[in-house]
């Protein structure tokens, strides 16, 4: 029989064959560094530049490009023709209407790190409506709409009142705009159609494969690999494609009509010389959501930002009127 071991403090282990034992006498581990960070001289300066990495840095390079007001949202109803009073030249322009565009919601600085105003338009029953989503537009006392979509503004001025209704009068005859929408799809397409390839010879060799795409890489100088970006045959059409500088002619407050037209394609002085020297069409197939903002490229519409501001300076006409 083997004798039994009495354990006593001298015939213990040494602590660092026992670490368990001592953990909590040692420092906790984690990601942050637990040394003192040295001090950097360089970095002392009062004249140091600003961090460009921060989000308030890439507001403010944004913010050249980023419109004063909100858009609105319209359904293109098709296209038809207007004429020149000057020149009785024939154009073509597309119609585009809204249908109870209103303001949903806000995203402000402080809480979402931009500013932009949400806006719906259309109608919705609330039998096809999350509950979640039911929930965000009885916040804000609307009724449930159709489409959703945010427009990013400069600053604060920008935010429109919440539940406001933005109207065919948003826009001013004359002004410029950037039109989005989602382009026809137009399915499976090949390489010729989709990307212009000439196709391969119509004869001295070649059997079957006129309108092949031809090789998509090389064997070992790449790896023996397709590249990322290849251009090859696959779906085409079916994503959001953006018109813009398309100028506003005509406007109809009572029905909600926005009509548009493109700009010029060719100089002034070789335009009276093509017949179709202006394009009118906007992306998207007739009854297609489309998106419309102030130009970026054109100088601001010299218009209110808030709607408070159009409905003062109305009624003030209508009274000295």
């Amino acid at each position: 029989m083997a004798p039994k071991t009495v354990h006593t403090l001298f015939n213990l282990p040494l602590s660092f064959l026992t670490p368990r034992l001592f953990v909590q006498n040692m420092p906790r581990r984690g990601i942050k560094s637990i040394s003192t960070p040295r001090r950097n001289r360089f970095n002392e300066s009062p004249n140091l530049p600003v961090l460009e990495s921060s989000t308030a840095a890439a507001l403010e390079r944004k913010r050249f490009t980023t419109p004063l007001r909100t858009g609105a949202l319209g359904t293109k109803k098709g296209m038809t023709a207007m004429y020149e009073p000057e020149t009785g030249r024939r154009f073509p322009c597309t119609v585009v209407q809204m249908d109870r565009v209103q303001v949903v919601a806000h995203k402000t600085l402080r809480r979402n790190g931009y500013f932009a105003v949400q806006v719906g338009s259309g109608w919705k029953h609330p039998s096809n409506v999350t509950r979640p989503l039911l929930g965000h537009y009885a916040e804000s006392q609307v009724s449930p709409k159709r489409h959703l979509v945010e427009f990013k503004v400069q600053d604060e001025s920008g935010l429109l009142d919440i539940g406001r209704i933005i109207g065919a009068s948003w826009f001013q005859e004359g002004q410029y705009v950037d039109a989005r929408a989602n382009s026809r799809g137009m399915g499976f397409a090949g390489g010729m159609k989709r990307h212009g390839f000439s196709g391969q010879p119509a004869s001295h060799g070649v059997s079957l494969t006129h309108r092949a795409m031809g090789s998509a890489g090389q064997s070992q100088g790449g790896g023996s690999r397709v590249y990322p970006g290849k251009k090859m045959a696959g779906r085409m059409g079916g994503h959001q494609v953006t018109t813009q500088n398309v100028k506003v002619v005509k406007v109809d407050e009572e029905k909600g009509l926005v009509v548009l037209q493109g700009e010029h394609l060719f100089s002034p002085a070789i335009a009276p010389l093509v017949d179709q020297c202006i394009a009118g069409s906007i992306p998207g197939p007739d009854g297609c959501l489309v998106k419309l903002s102030d130009a970026v490229k054109k100088p601001w519409p010299n218009v209110p930002v808030n709607l408070l501001q159009a409905q003062s300076s109305a009624d003030t006409v209508g009274s000295t009127l």
